[in-house]
């Protein structure tokens, strides 16, 4: 028999999982808990107590000898009866010690032969009664006999039926807590919910909304007034006028996020509560994405409901049909007529009333135990358990944005709600991205005060004050009382807001967002709106692409790298740029097969277009002939095989860059005479074998690039082009430099490194504008003395040739200082001191004009 302690740990279930204990399941509980009571008390009761007591019927006698015999037998005089027992107890005495006393068997045999004789006595004073001659021996025979033969079945294995009953419905109702593929998850649900309920940071939040929402209506009753009159005079300037696009109508959202209210009083999170919400955000996160993707749980426990409830009928069916069957008395016809001499024996079992109403008892509780089955079922498909809703949590806070939830995590929150509808409310805050980015905000703000961000302010490129910020939580609001900033870069950013305290920094007029799909306020919107000039935007997909980015009215230049060929959105997605009415220069880095018809809408204002793709092939260029005001334009990386012909109706063009494309021949830059703006002309990191005579006609070219190309020589017609003042020919194969260089009176700029040159035509030295000359990775063998006419060259390269020396007219280079010459040391050397020295004045003149 199983100990009541063995019994009841088969309901124990851990203190902390009663947060998922439904009322009904605990009234469930209880009443297995009475069931188990009941069938311990039966079978305890029927294991000390239980048994038949069977007499013979006399009509069923069977004569074995005679009937005379029997009759004897049956009919036994009063005298026989009552002198039997007197002989038997004087041969007793006779034969007991005359010495010794009475003892306790004399006692006990002279009391059984009084009582026996009392009994005989009696019974020959009531002639009713009928006298049997079975001894002691064969009536114990005959009660176990009957006890198996005339006694239901279940008055005998009710307790035990009612035991196993109870034990697999106390099994059934807590089966969820203790499957393996179960038992993991609630088990984390439920560590991880006491640790939100518990978390300084979910009363700090609550209280701050609790505090927001009776400011607000503090705010409502005091200054409405002073509301509506605002609403009514505002200027253009302090809201947006009829005629703006607001967001509303353009189809994009801002950010609706409350700022945060500072309640003076309220205590700081200390760092180490920050750290463990930190925690607590990922793992509920993480356990979300974990359990939103199946319904395991929720169907195990509506199969084990149901398990119940066809358990409940069965036990109810049976038990009702069983139930008169337990009775008082009995007829027991056993087959020993042999032994006993009768056929027929009436038996009385002694625990058939107790038994009986144990079972009533019982069929009483299974039946309550029904009923709350049929309401959890109820309540289990009446509506949708598998989805869960924080419209209650989201009316009464302001974390507005609490993502509903599915399969297990809702139907585990459903289970919760049931208990107690504050721990969902808590546990809320911890999936509001609001919130968590008020705890980040929080201990950001602690981290990067004004004076640690004031040090990572540097001078940039164009010498403007530059801060750069790298993969934080958010944006720090010490930031915008940097009123002096320029330029701020924003990197890997992801829960960026860009809140209306902006309008502190009079002086921002660049923005970078590098992966920081950043969100604005209202008030921060207009402000960026008509202060910002210059903006940045690097992304991996086009949604993160912030909407506002085309409203700003006032951009000048907008840089944007990133994927915009997706075939998920129309190309570039950029539906609105025809808003961006001041833009002059836009960049696009990304993997166009075309130019979209998103760019050719802001052609009319355009004046500089910059495309590098990422080798992807441009197919259609023609959108490039609305672009009749565009200066520049640069295709780079596209995989053009021929210069297009779009490009040639770009009247305004006044420089043209085809960097890193196939290029191979070049036959219609004649074309280029019609474009008389054209100064500037890149072909470089091509694969051009030849330059055609008709470069000659492009007589307004000033600046002419075609290094690491395929050139094996320079035409004569290139040194026609009187204004040319840079011409870049580095990295190619050719061997000589045309005399008729000599013509190039302008050039400044020349680059030849990378060649084949052996030797230098007096020629080159009569270009006397030369500031610039490289040479180096040549076949030079010697420099001429002529060199000295150069009187303005700056920067001489001559490393990687085969000289051994360096004329000492070198010095009348008076511009030329020793940064400016690229030589090997030896080379150097081997000058003359003099000219040693001035060429190193330069070091120490810059040096001392320094200090």
């Amino acid at each position: 028999m199983f100990t009541l302690s063995e019994v009841a740990s088969l309901n124990d279930i851990q203190p902390t999982y009663r947060i998922l204990k439904p009322w009904w399941d605990v009234f469930m509980d209880y009443l297995a808990v009475v069931m188990l009571m009941v069938a311990i008390f039966a079978g305890t009761m029927q294991l000390t107590k239980d048994q038949v007591v069977c007499l013979p019927k006399l009509d069923s006698a069977v004569c074995l000898d005679c009937s005379s015999t029997k009759s004897a037998q049956l009919s036994p005089t009063l005298e026989e009866t009552t002198v039997e027992p007197n002989k038997e107890w004087q041969s007793t005495l006779s034969n007991a010690d005359s010495e010794t006393t009475l003892t306790g068997r004399t006692d006990i045999l002279v009391a059984s032969t009084q009582s026996s004789v009392e009994n005989l006595n009696k019974e020959a004073m009531n002639p009713g009664g009928r006298k049997t001659n079975l001894d002691y021996q064969q009536y114990v025979f005959i009660n176990q006999m009957c006890y198996h033969v005339a006694l239901p079945w279940y008055s005998k294995y009710f307790p035990y039926l009612a035991l196993i009953h109870t034990i697999i419905l106390m099994v059934s109702s807590n089966f969820w807590f203790k499957y393996p593929k179960t038992c993991s998850k609630i088990e984390h649900f439920v560590s991880i919910l006491g640790k939100c309920f518990e978390s300084p940071w979910t009363t700090k939040a609550l209280s701050e909304t609790a505090c927001e929402d009776s400011e607000e209506n503090k705010q409502r009753l005091t200054g409405a007034q002073s509301l509506r009159k605002h609403l009514s005079n505002s200027s253009e300037e302090g809201s947006p006028s009829p005629s703006t696009p607001m967001i509303s109508k353009s189809g994009l959202k801002f950010s609706a996020d409350k700022p945060v209210v500072e309640v003076p009083g309220m205590t700081i999170l200390d760092k180490k509560d920050g750290e463990q919400a930190k925690a607590l955000f990922e793992k509920v996160r993480k356990f979300r994405t974990h359990v939103e993707d199946s319904d395991l749980i929720y169907k195990l426990y509506a199969v084990q409901t149901v398990v119940k409830t066809v358990k409940f009928i069965f036990i109810l069916c049976y038990t009702l049909t069983f139930v008169t069957a337990i009775s008082f008395k009995h007829v027991c016809r056993p087959s020993v007529e042999h032994l006993t001499g009768y056929k027929e024996f009436e038996c009385t079992h002694n625990m058939a009333f107790m038994l009986k109403k144990l079972l009533i008892s019982y069929i009483a509780l299974i039946c309550v135990y029904g009923l709350v089955c049929f309401y959890t079922l109820f309540w289990l498909f009446r509506r949708p358990l598998k989805e869960y809703s924080f419209d209650k949590v989201r009316e009464e806070s302001s974390f507005s944005d609490i993502p509903d939830v599915k399969n297990d995590f809702a139907f585990l929150l459903q289970m919760v709600d049931q208990y107690d509808q504050l721990y969902s409310k808590r546990f809320g805050v911890f999936l509001s991205e609001v919130s968590e980015n008020k705890l980040r905000q929080i201990s950001l703000n602690h981290e990067w005060t004004f004076e640690k961000l004031k040090q990572h302010i540097s001078r940039n490129a164009q010498d403007k004050q530059e801060l750069y910020l790298f993969m934080l939580s958010g944006i720090p609001d010490a930031v915008f009382e940097l009123t002096d900033l320029e330029v701020l870069r924003l990197e890997l950013i992801p829960e960026a807001k860009i809140p209306a305290k902006i309008s502190q920094m009079t002086a921002l007029q660049e923005l970078h967002l590098c992966h920081c799909p950043a969100k604005v306020e209202q008030t921060a919107f207009s402000f960026l709106r008509d202060n910002l000039k210059c903006l940045h935007v690097k992304f991996t997909d086009v949604a993160e692409i912030p909407p506002w980015v085309y409203l700003l009215k006032n951009l000048r230049e907008l840089y944007l790298v990133g994927n915009l060929n997706s075939e998920n959105n129309k190309m570039i997605g950029l539906d609105s740029l025809r808003e961006l009415r001041h833009l002059k220069v836009l960049y696009v880095k990304s993997n166009l097969t075309k130019i979209p018809t998103n760019i050719t809408d802001v052609a009319p204002h355009l004046s500089k277009l910059i495309i590098h793709n990422d080798g992807t092939k441009v197919v259609v260029l023609n959108s490039l002939k609305k672009m009749m005001n565009v200066a520049e334009l640069e295709l780079h990386n596209c995989e053009l095989e021929r210069i297009p012909h779009a490009i040639f109706s770009l009247t305004n063009l006044q420089e043209l860059d085809l960097k890193l494309n196939s290029i191979r021949t070049i036959e219609e830059v004649i074309s280029f005479q019609h474009l008389k703006r054209l100064t500037c002309l890149k072909l470089w990191h091509n694969k051009i074998v030849s330059i055609p005579q008709s470069i000659s006609q492009v007589k307004n070219l000033e600046s002419l690039y075609l290094s690491n190309n395929k050139l094996e020589s320079l035409p004569i017609a290139l040194f026609f082009l009187q204004k040319l003042r840079h011409l870049d020919v580095s990295y190619n194969c050719i061997s000589m430099v045309p005399i008729e260089i000599s013509n190039l009176q302008n050039l400044q700029h020349l680059y030849f490194t990378g060649n084949k040159v052996d030797i230098l035509p007096n020629t080159l030295f009569k270009c006397i504008k030369l500031r610039t000359l490289c040479l180096g990775q040549n076949c030079i063998t010697a420099i001429t003395e002529k060199i000295g006419n150069l009187a303005q060259l700056t920067h001489l390269e001559l490393k990687g040739n085969c000289l051994d020396r360096l004329p000492s007219q070198i010095i009348q280079c008076r511009l030329l200082r020793k940064a400016g010459l690229v030589v090997e040391d030896h080379l150097f050397d081997s000058l003359p001191s003099e000219v040693k020295e001035a060429l190193n004045q330069d070091t120490t003149g810059t040096f001392a004009n320094g200090v």
